[in-house]
């Protein structure tokens, strides 16, 4: 297995020699030049450098923090994207275009006075009252004045006194909870005891027991897992010497050392490094979910400083604690000196330190204050569509249960009005006792208070009309759609080894609902493995078609020789042979130094890490660039390719072999790319003793930074050329450079140093020093990198938009990148009439929407007049695209011109939105789902996506090479975006069909058996006698019933998965709503009154010249309420397994032999009773005809609406049934018409 190490070359260094590395001693006065060290021609391994350092590179060098700007926080350009170049026929489609006619270039963010508050705060000095104050290897003085938390954490919720409360609190906040229980309460006064006291219970406690077992055993895995976190040992330094000592013991203050492959126990400071160039490497996979390498560094301070010799003592004031994972802001006092510190100075809590002997570091948040601690915790709750609108028909249900309620009262009180004069003497309701001899008031409360108790009392006898087992029911079923999801093999990636993950068990069935889909388009749509194109140099195109690719000619190129190895290039990568001959000239003119500077700037500007892989070959090693953004990794790999090959990188210098002359570069500062300024800029000391800034970002900016005395010519090409490689897909970077003056160099470094101390607002004084000397730039050239598109997208995308859901795409490229995508994907077609909008103010965008209304009425008028003259077969709506970037988006949404957008995109099949930032692209998905009741889905895999991702109905992220943030915010992660196919049409519908069927079930299956009893109340004189044991009643939907349903939920299916996929029409039926809705329900209901008269009056009829007892009755009824439920179930069953039938069939029995039980224990009433009916015919007649019956006139009305209206369903299942018939064959199948209008 290859092996990894760090290909960094450390000079060698020893305290009291020399300074041979490219760190000069500071000097204490920043305007005294420093005196040049001696510097031999060799780098850092002691091989001959061809420029060794001058002395005018000691004069540049007179601060460290000009050295300590590089960060770990990789630049995400947000300017490209790639894909397969599409075809001419792409073309073909209309377009109507509002942009400005004088564009201006602008930041693409919503936030545009980001600059301005960060200049009007940076200069203030943050009081000690707003900073934490960590004194250095003191953590007494440190905690003296405030005791920061320990190190101790906790990520169980119940200790052993607060289980009980705590879960309980926690349990009853489900309303319908707290509605049993009240139930339980009435149930025990003795004026309102229908059931005993013990049955009424039963059903509550057996709910709240097994949720609190559940809750128990997950929190006692979370109390095991804190145990071993809190007792892992660290090494502390304590009395000059690291001892062990527990993480939970460990203090702010203290100082803790790491060996290799260790995790840090808490948030530090890193103070020193096993790498004489104070270089760390980590691994935050525990923290952000991202496998690759991140950089930290030391301060050059506090390098040298040996702990267990040196007393090290110093005061670092930084903010308190927060969120933001990715910032810190502090100072570091140390030696009379105060250096600022930011985020590539801080090592997080749960990081792994990776090819690094050990690293030293200084506590400053400890346990629940850790940025890990703070941020755990999981997405936003989001409950279900079918969820949501449940509630509504248990309102009703509880109001019909009311109205049950009040015609008992009402009736009981007309009857006590009737019988007044009769109640001193009637059984079971006498109202005088004459026991005693005397006269006495005996269990009568008085007229209105009777009627009172009778109507607490029915609520009792018919609390089930609300089915408390529903929502255990819910969970199971949901539990076992999600393993089948997970099991699903056709949802497996290989590519990334990842199997579908199910991270939301609650919106199962919303998947089956889904109007739109919103898609990143980099790493979702496409794979997100860059590949180096084409470039355009000063102005000349080298994208010739006479690429070379051979992996001989590749590997001479690049292979470099170290220490005796030879070193090669992981990847391979298509190279230009003109433009390759060219950038191996050695003759020192203009034209080939321009290459020259090109790749110079592809390989130094970037914070990409080369790492050694081991070969078979013990004479050869493979670099692997290591480096979060895929295309900085491109780019330095065909700088490599191209003869510049980067193989050193420390926090102060990189050495590049240049066509085999190895040269270093001093880094003198670094600039990391921002969303504001869409660029990154490294400034070099190079071995010409010359000062240079290198620059790459998106063309917008990069054009807007050009020297104006360049050659337009070039410009114009440049741009020209960039406009091609966008319209066959490529992503697209511009790369400029500027030489520094040494004025110009001390003006950059005295402002830098000045932001980069600042508390407060540093992060807007940066971005101006950066822009300040990312000005003047002269325009090296262009890059093209592909993006390929991901295996199945276009033939994903055409099934989505068969199945009528709308498919937006979101992506920070530019315009032409998306569009072309967009044909080769199959989401923009010729026949689209394109809407595009690029506007730079408000009024622009006002009118250009006002405009593309019109227009899109027009349009669709024009389809409607076609539709009624050809009819509904012979044409289709004309579709429309709407083409929009960042920039409108910035004054449409949040502004009243929002909802002039919603009617335009509502009338548009595709929208696709260009250079977004990720708010703006959470405000897009918002302006769907806050105007519509349409369910909304979004996908992506980055970063940048979980906004939008946390804000739609359903998040999906993909595993793709971006981390893992999108994944962990996400409700269900897969690897491919093709599986969105499957997902929703198969499993999607499954379980929105399974869900809705359930509920309706429910609702029915309760109903009936709470209206029987109420018609049997009618025979008592309203006293709410029951002739069902309450043994029976507390059963019925807790085992007799509630089996078959969930075994239902998990395992039905209407249709098989190759017809689901085959017709992707049938998705939309989920978005029609046909599984569940008000009619269904109000039909459910009907069906339900007529089946609990056949059952209750069949029986009662046929027995009412005899003379049973009510407890035989009562025995009766359950069997045949059970039975007709469960016949009701067998008939929509449409997928019959083993377990489908055991399930529902067992439940008979398994109902039979609990009434025979009951039966036989001679406490409770109706000792016997069941085996005395047992031997006549009519009982089994009864058995027989009573459900028959009951079901009769269900089974004639949905043989005639499958025959004369079928739906989609049913002509899909027929089709199913016969397919195999050679009468079928080559027959299509007609489907119902889908509309497409939104609903508000």
């Amino acid at each position: 297995m290859a092996s990894y190490r760090a290909l960094l070359i450390p000079s060698p260094r020893t305290p009291g020699t020399e300074d041979l590395l490219p760190y000069t001693p500071l000097s204490t006065d920043p305007l005294k030049p420093i005196p040049t060290p001696q510097v031999s021609g060799m780098d850092s391994s002691g091989n001959p450098i061809d420029n060794p350092p001058s002395a005018h590179d000691a004069v540049l060098l007179k601060s460290t923090s000009s050295r300590r700007s590089v960060s770990s926080i990789q630049s995400r350009a947000s300017v490209a994207n790639s894909i397969q170049s599409r075809g001419s026929g792409t073309t073909s489609g209309r377009e109507v275009s509002f942009v400005d006619s004088e564009s201006k270039p602008v930041r693409y963010g919503s936030s545009r006075a980001a600059d301005s508050e960060g200049l009007s705060m940076s200069q203030k000095e943050i009081n000690d009252e707003d900073a934490r104050l960590v004194y250095i290897n003191d953590p007494d003085k440190t905690n003296e004045k405030f005791e920061f938390r320990g190190n101790s954490i906790r990520t169980s919720k119940y200790s052993f006194l607060t289980f009980l409360p705590r879960n309980l609190f926690e349990q009853f906040r489900r309303v319908a909870y707290i509605y049993f229980l009240v139930i339980a309460i009435l149930n025990q006064i003795p004026q309102l005891a229908v059931f005993g006291r013990g049955a009424s219970i039963v059903p509550l406690a057996f709910v709240l027991f097994v949720t609190a077992v559940k809750d128990a055993y997950e929190d006692w895995r979370r109390h095991k897992s804190d145990r071993v976190e809190n007792n892992r040992l660290a090494m502390v330094l304590v009395n000059d010497q690291f001892c062990q000592k527990k993480w939970k013991d460990v203090r702010v203050g203290e100082v803790i050392k790491i060996s290799a492959n260790g995790t840090i126990p808490c948030d530090m400071v890193l103070l020193s490094t096993s790498d004489p160039t104070g270089v760390a490497y980590v691994q935050t996979i525990n923290l952000d979910g991202e496998s690759n390498l991140k950089t930290r560094y030391a301060k050059q301070e506090t390098l040298l400083a040996v702990p267990e010799k040196d007393k090290i003592s110093g005061l670092i004031k930084c903010e308190k604690p927060n969120r933001n994972i990715y910032g810190f802001q502090g100072n570091m006092e140390i030696d009379g000196k105060r250096v600022s510190l930011g985020p590539s100075n801080i090592i997080l809590r749960g990081c792994e330190i990776k090819n690094t002997t050990w690293v030293i570091g200084v506590a400053v948040y400890a346990g629940r204050e850790t940025k890990a601690m703070l941020n755990n915790s999981g997405a936003p709750s989001k409950r279900s569509r079918l969820e949501t609108r449940m509630n509504r028909e248990i309102i009703i249900l509880s109001l019909f249960l009311v109205a049950l309620c009040t015609i008992v009262c009402i009736g009981a009180g007309v009857w006590l009005r009737r019988h007044k004069d009769e109640l001193d003497y009637i059984p079971f309701f006498r109202k005088a006792n004459f026991s005693e001899g005397t006269r006495t008031k005996y269990n009568y409360y008085g007229w209105g208070m009777e009627i009172f108790f009778t109507f607490l009392m029915a609520v009792i006898v018919f609390q089930i009309m609300i089915p408390i087992s529903l929502y255990i029911s819910m969970e199971l079923v949901r539990v076992g759609q999600a393993y089948f999801m997970i099991r699903d093999a056709q949802m497996y990636d290989e590519a990334s080894d990842s199997r579908f993950q199910c991270r939301a068990l609650n919106i199962n069935e919303d998947l089956g609902q889904i109007k739109y889909v919103f898609s990143d388009k980099t790493g979702t749509l496409t794979e997100n493995k860059m590949e180096f194109q084409c470039a355009s140099i000063w102005g000349v195109d080298y994208s010739d078609s006479k690429t070379s690719s051979e992996g001989e000619q590749v590997g001479n190129l690049a292979q470099v020789l170290v220490d005796g190895q030879i070193l090669r290039p992981k990847m391979k990568v298509k190279v230009d042979p003109e433009l390759l001959q060219l950038s191996k000239s050695v003759k020192d003119t203009t034209e080939s130094k321009r290459p020259h500077d090109f790749f110079l700037a592809l390989a130094a500007c970037n914070t990409i890490v080369p790492l050694l892989v081991e070969t078979s070959d013990p004479t050869m090693k493979l670099i692997d660039y290591q480096g979060e953004s895929p295309d900085e990794q491109a780019l330095v790999y065909a700088a490599a390719a191209y003869g510049f090959v980067l193989i050193e990188r420390t926090s102060g210098h990189i050495v590049i072999d240049v066509q085999g002359v190895k040269q270093r570069f001093n880094v003198l500062g670094l600039h990391e790319f921002d969303s504001d300024r869409k660029r990154m800029s490294v400034i070099l000391g190079c071995p010409d003793r010359s000062v240079k800034v290198f620059v790459k970002g998106a063309d917008t900016t990069m054009l807007s930074a050009a020297k104006k005395s360049l050659n337009l010519d070039i410009i114009r090409a440049t741009e020209a050329h960039l406009h091609s490689y966008s319209s066959v897909g490529l992503r697209t970077l511009v790369v400029g450079m500027r030489e520094l003056s040494v004025s110009e160099f001390e003006q950059w470094q005295s402002s830098y140093e000045t932001a980069s101390t600042a508390l407060i607002g540093r992060a807007g004084l940066l971005r101006k020093v950066a822009s300040n000397v990312e000005s003047n730039l002269i325009i090296l050239g262009a890059s093209g990198i592909e993006d390929k598109l991901q295996q199945g997208v276009p033939e994903a995308i055409e099934s989505l938009r068969i199945a009528g859901i709308k498919v937006w795409v979101l992506t920070g490229d530019k315009q032409e990148t998306a569009i072309s995508i967009g044909y080769s994907s199959k989401l923009l077609t010729g026949s689209m009439t394109q809407i595009v909008i690029n506007n730079n103010s408000k009024e622009s965008c006002r009118k250009s929407l006002e405009d593309a209304l019109v227009m899109s009425k027009k349009l669709m008028t024009m389809s409607g007049a076609m539709i009624n003259t050809e009819g509904s077969s012979g044409a289709s709506a004309s579709p429309i695209a709407l083409i929009i970037d960042g920039t409108s988006l910035v004054y449409i949404l949040d502004t009243e011109l929002e909802n002039q957008l919603f009617q335009l995109a509502s009338r548009c099949t595709v929208v696709l939105c260009c250079r977004v930032a990720p708010l703006q692209k959470a405000g897009i998905v918002a302006l769907i789902k806050n105007r519509t009741d349409d369910m909304t889905l979004a996908i992506g895999d980055g970063a940048n996506d979980v906004s939008m991702i946390q804000m739609a109905d359903v998040g999906v992220g993909i595993t793709g090479q971006e981390g893992r943030q999108a994944v962990m915010a996400s409700d269900f992660s897969m690897g491919q975006f093709r599986f969105l196919v499957p997902l929703l049409f198969v499993h999607g519908h499954w379980n929105y069909q399974r869900m809705s069927y359930m509920l309706l079930y429910n609702f029915y299956r309760n109903a009936v058996f709470v209206l029987v009893l109420f018609w049997y109340v009618l025979f008592t004189c309203y006293t709410l006698t029951t002739a069902i044991n309450e043994w029976s009643s507390v059963l019925y939907s807790v085992i007799y019933t509630s089996f078959p349903t969930i075994v239902v939920g998990v395992l039905d299916k209407d249709l098989s998965r190759v017809t689901l996929l085959k017709y992707p029409q049938l998705y939309g039926a989920g978005q029609r709503e046909e599984s569940y809705n008000g009619k269904l329900f109000w039909v459910t209901m009907m069906d339900t009154l007529w089946q609990s008269v056949a059952l209750v009056f069949l029986p009662l009829f046929a027995y009412w010249q005899s003379t049973i007892d009510g407890s035989s009755l009562g025995d009766i009824w359950t069997l045949v309420a059970v039975i007709a439920v469960n016949i009701h179930l067998a008939m929509d069953v449409m997928r019959w397994t083993w377990i489908t039938h055991a399930s529902v069939w067992g439940s008979i029995l398994a109902t039979s032999i609990a009434v025979l039980i009951i039966d036989a224990i001679p406490i409770l009433p109706g000792y016997w009773a069941i085996f005395h009916l047992a031997g006549t015919g009519m009982f089994w007649l009864c058995l027989l005809g009573a459900p028959v019956g009951a079901l009769i006139p269900r089974f004639v009305v949905k043989l005639l609406v499958q025959r004369y209206r079928p739906d989609d369903i049913q002509i899909a299942r027929e089709a199913e049934k016969f397919g195999s018939s050679r009468e079928f064959e080559g027959t299509e199948i007609e489907m119902n018409p889908m509309f497409d209008q939104p609903r508000r």
